[in-house]
């Protein structure tokens, strides 16, 4: 019995024996299965894995392309940033590390918050910036302290450069950190996580971005599991954005800028053949470094609460009637409408009457018998009421939308303004009324509804000075680096390739004979700021352009008072010019606000602006051959 008992117990050991045998042989060769899935049917697949988690791929950031002059000036560049840096882990008290730091570089110069928020979001082994910007003394001064600044290290960084300062502010614009709102309206680029990548904000910065951006570099490195960095792997090299080259020429820039002075102000040179703008100022200005490099909120508030609106440029984004500078329209499309012809006359006694309601001419006792010559040479108000009466608002509208009046130019930089030119169908769109020929009336003088813009101005006087051609005006002419040299005919374009704006000849003469005399005729408005250097005179246009209306006491003491109203009550100061009169290249637009009058405030600067165009232009200066022969000839003769 007891044989048999110890039998069968034997039986079932071997039987639990022999499942656990099977049971240990079972996951042995799942083991041995999971192991042979792992490392060798997915082994470069983990193997990946594996290096992903040991190397770190850290972006380089791309110097920015450099912005040139028409010449090859750099006006905005790229210059080193001396800057210092925070090892958090390398210091027991940030407090104290930046109270010693604080004997070197100004206590204000670091942003506190910032830096505390980038600690607690970052490890404790990632660098982060405290302040730039350094000069080379401080740098330096620092460098020798550091033992004494636990935590403290020294960096070289790239940050952007503005030389000219405010000059090339509104043409260039500034660049400045990624916002939340670039994240989401830029393209997807990697750059842009970068917390210290800038981005254009304004101006050619902003439209060219991309091209200026430049390729971002990229560095593997080795880090451990703490994602502390241990060495580096390979690089590639960033590759520099393109370099850009303006129309503008830095050298007449520069002139204009002075010639402004401190008016609140704005002007535009182009050149009326290629549409190039050689120059574009609105002053005052600002300083476009300072964005760039962080602006204070006092520099901030100080900007924006100055009544002169610094920030804003006038050249394309100031909004003005033209007063007289538009009377060429008018008598352009009074010629092209066939009502009337350069021999039409009109008898000015200072006022006309309309219904119940009195225009009135600038000239209070009127200019007598005029014809289209004499009355653009004269400004004579009359002789316009009369003739936009004859030629309608609508056709007015559609000449002075050939030359380029009431809409975007498409200018490469953002910021234009359209204007406004008025028509019928507009007024009753806009305000559910009818026109009104009383409203004709202001048209013809450039006043009512009427809006343009300086470089609207400045294309409409190179599209009658080039025997209209729609040219279209451009500040860029070249994005891969190559200004313009010696006296190569700098990227024209030929008249070929320009739009023809339907025009005749006879009128444009017509209009042009009259502009010329109003700088060189004996009765013109603009007289004392004619161009005395033969070959060089200028034809022009002198506005003045109301900003209220004109009360009866105000009229009758007329402009002698002017000067004692407050500034921005004063009338705007215009004047459009193109010379040479007889070879006509390069145009100009003025625009002085609350200047007063055209004549005296705008056309002189007007005729400097053309005087420093001709004396600048590459094509016009004498060769080395031609000095030579020239001295030769005085030898002789």
């Amino acid at each position: 019995m007891a044989r048999d008992q110890q039998k069968q117990k034997g039986k079932v050991f071997s039987r639990r024996a022999l499942m656990m045998a099977g049971g240990q042989a079972l996951l042995m060769s799942t083991l041995a299965g999971r192991l042979y899935y792992l490392q060798v049917i997915h082994s470069d697949e983990y193997s990946t894995m594996a290096d992903e988690n040991r190397m770190n791929i850290q972006l380089l950031p791309p110097l920015r392309g450099r912005i040139l002059d028409r010449f090859g000036v750099e006006v905005a560049s790229n210059r080193q940033n001396y800057r210092v840096v925070l090892i958090p882990e390398q210091t027991q008290s940030v407090e104290e590390t930046l109270a010693a730091l604080a004997n070197f570089v100004p206590a204000d110069a670091v942003d506190r918050d910032r830096l505390l928020r980038d600690i607690k979001r970052k490890r404790s082994f990632v660098p982060i910036p405290v302040v730039d910007n350094l000069s080379w003394e401080q740098f330096a001064e620092i460098n020798v302290n550091s033992p004494d600044l636990p935590g403290i290290q020294m960096d070289v960084g790239s940050t952007r450069d503005y030389p000219f300062g405010d000059m090339f502010a509104h043409i260039v614009g500034y660049v400045g950190a990624v916002s939340e709102k670039d994240l989401k309206t830029m393209a997807r680029d990697p750059l842009l996580e970068l917390p210290e990548f800038r981005v254009g904000k304004s101006g050619i910065e902003k439209y060219y971005d991309r091209s200026l951006r430049g390729k971002a570099g990229i560095s593997r490195v080795e880090a451990n599991a703490y994602g502390r960095t241990i060495r580096e792997l390979n690089r590639e090299e960033s590759i520099q954005g393109h370099d850009l080259v303006m129309t503008i020429d830095a050298q007449l820039q520069d002139f204009a800028t002075r010639r402004m002075g401190e008016e609140s102000a704005a002007a535009v040179v182009i050149d009326i053949h290629s549409g190039d703008i050689l120059s574009m100022v609105s002053v005052p200005s600002f300083d476009p470094n300072a964005f760039a490099n962080g602006i204070s909120s006092k520099e901030w508030k100080a900007l924006v609460s100055n009544s002169k609106r610094p920030l804003g440029n006038k050249a394309i984004g100031g909004q003005y009637p033209p007063g007289s500078t538009f009377k060429p329209i008018v008598a352009m499309a009074a010629l092209e409408a066939g009502v009337i012809t350069k021999n039409h006359e009109v008898f000015c006694g200072g006022h006309t009457e309309l219904g119940n309601h009195r225009f009135h001419c600038w000239k209070r006792w009127g200019h007598g018998k005029l014809n289209l010559e004499e009355a653009i040479a004269q400004s004579c108000d009359i002789y316009f009421y009369d003739i936009a009466r004859r030629v309608g608002v609508d056709k007015i509208a559609e000449m002075a939308n050939r030359f380029g009046l009431g809409d975007k130019l498409d200018l490469d930089i953002l910021g234009e303004r359209a204007g406004l030119i008025p028509t019928k169908d507009w007024k009753l769109a806009v305000q559910g009324v009818p026109w009104q020929v009383g409203e004709t009336y202001n048209v013809g003088i450039g006043q009512g509804y009427v809006l343009t813009t300086p470089l609207q101005l400045a294309v409409m006087t190179a599209r009658l000075a080039n025997g209209g051609k729609a040219v279209k005006p451009r500040l860029v002419r070249d994005i891969s680096g190559q200004p313009f040299e010696g006296e190569e005919q700098p990227h024209l374009s030929s008249h070929d390739e320009i739009v023809d704006i339907g025009i005749s000849q006879t009128s444009l003469d017509t209009v042009l004979t009259g502009m010329y005399r109003v700088v060189n005729g004996a009765h013109g408005t603009a007289r004392s700021a004619k161009i005395r250097t033969k070959g060089w005179e200028m034809a022009g246009k002198s506005g003045t352009a109301q900003v209220r209306r004109i009360s009866k006491k105000e009229r009758i003491e007329g402009v002698r008072k002017s000067d004692e109203k407050p500034w921005e009550e004063r009338d705007h100061a215009l004047f459009i010019a193109y010379a040479p009169y007889d070879d006509p290249r390069y145009a100009t637009a003025v625009i002085v606000e609350h200047g007063g009058s055209g004549s005296h405030a705008a056309a002189p600067i007007a005729r400097d602006l053309l005087q420093e165009t001709l004396r600048l232009d590459p094509l016009r200066r004498p060769s080395h051959d031609q000095i030579v022969r020239r001295k030769e000839e005085g030898r002789d003769a």
